[in-house]
């Protein structure tokens, strides 16, 4: 996919197509960059992972009915990387794309958290080179792109017991399932106290043979957060769970992991940018608004480092992560247009420095 896509970049006239190397894998970057000299230079992002092993059945495109396209990836992202890509090539057919240089910057590990590019990420996205940042992932169902994002955190909860006999010494033992199984309602109750947090417990292990007790348990949990001041509260609800299961007599809990991706929160000058990028949509026939929505992405991390960002302008689609997802053909034009629409307005300076 990597050298597809370095081909297909190539073709945009004055293209420097490189690739970057990441640690952890073997696995790289892309970058695209034209014209780094230029008065105005943007930031776009995206990425050519899905969630899908070559090992799962889910591997090929297929026309569902007339105008809808099903497959591994279509909308997140491969689609978007198709606007992204057509709306530059026709930026650079227009009189005013001198003034516009631009990086083009596709990583391959999204979807696991982009673990290994997240330093090329936020390097370029600081480097204080580019006025924004337009990143390509889906659009939602309804058209709408995304105005904010959850940020999103794993943690790992595991309660250290005492194992004994169930039936000689039970009452010796400290059985750890039933303390993890005290403290995750507790962690759940985040979620019904803050509109804002979302927690998921999504996987438990524990214990063994049935006639011992168990020393050991531990779950999962994903929480999202809406917002930078949701961090505290989770972490002191952490604090709290701590501090209840280690006062018991022979119980000790640990917990693991932390926040990979911050929230998404808009800013003034995204508020200004949105309102140009919806003027380009409705001169190109297309009526759309913005939403919150809880799926992270790079906008996070870019976000996170101060450089503004629109996101989710890629095509119209649904049911991502699952052997539905889908995308509606059309949209992969009617975004070009929007997209191109609107390279071509910052080229010309008529929509101002953000």
């Amino acid at each position: 996919m990597g050298k597809a896509l370095s081909d297909a970049f190539s073709k945009i006239k004055g293209a420097h197509v490189e690739e970057i190397a990441l640690e952890g894998t073997q696995a790289k970057a892309i970058s695209i960059r034209v014209r780094p000299k230029a008065p105005r230079q943007i930031l776009l992002s995206g990425h050519f992972d899905t969630v899908y092993e070559l090992s799962h059945r889910f591997q090929t495109v297929t026309v569902t009915k007339e105008g809808y396209l099903n497959g591994p990836g279509v909308a997140d992202m491969k689609g978007g990387i198709v606007v992204m890509l057509a709306a530059l090539l026709e930026l650079e057919t227009d009189p005013h794309a001198s003034n516009l240089g631009y990086e083009v910057l596709l990583t391959p590990d999204e979807e696991t958290g982009s673990v290994c590019s997240r330093s090329v990420i936020e390097t370029k996205a600081s480097s204080q080179v580019f006025e924004f940042a337009l990143i390509f992932e889906p659009a939602r169902a309804n058209g709408d792109i995304v105005k904010s994002r959850k940020g999103t955190g794993i943690f790992t909860l595991t309660v250290h017991g005492k194992a004994a006999h169930a039936g000689r010494d039970s009452a010796q033992g400290r059985n750890a399932i039933l303390a993890l199984c005290e403290c995750l309602p507790k962690l759940n109750e985040l979620a019904t106290e803050n509109t804002t947090i979302m927690v998921n417990v999504g996987f438990i292990k524990g214990g063994g043979v049935v006639n011992v007790v168990p020393d050991l348990a531990s779950a999962e949990v994903n929480i999202r957060i809406t917002q930078k001041s949701d961090e505290a509260t989770v972490r002191r609800r952490l604090n709290d769970l701590s501090e209840f299961i280690n006062t018991k007599d022979g119980y000790r809990l640990t917990i693991e992991g932390g926040f990979n991706r911050p929230p998404k929160e808009s800013s003034p000058k995204e508020e200004v940018l949105f309102k140009y990028w919806q003027q380009c949509a409705i001169e190109c026939g297309e009526s759309l608004d913005w939403q919150h929505v809880g799926g992270g992405s790079d906008g996070n991390l870019i976000t996170a480092v101060g450089l503004p960002n629109l996101d989710g302008l890629g095509p119209v689609g649904d049911h991502l992560h699952s052997v539905d997802e889908y995308i509606k053909l059309p949209s992969l034009v009617s975004r070009s247009q929007i997209a191109s629409s609107f390279l071509k307005r910052i080229a010309s300076g008529e929509i101002a420095r953000a």
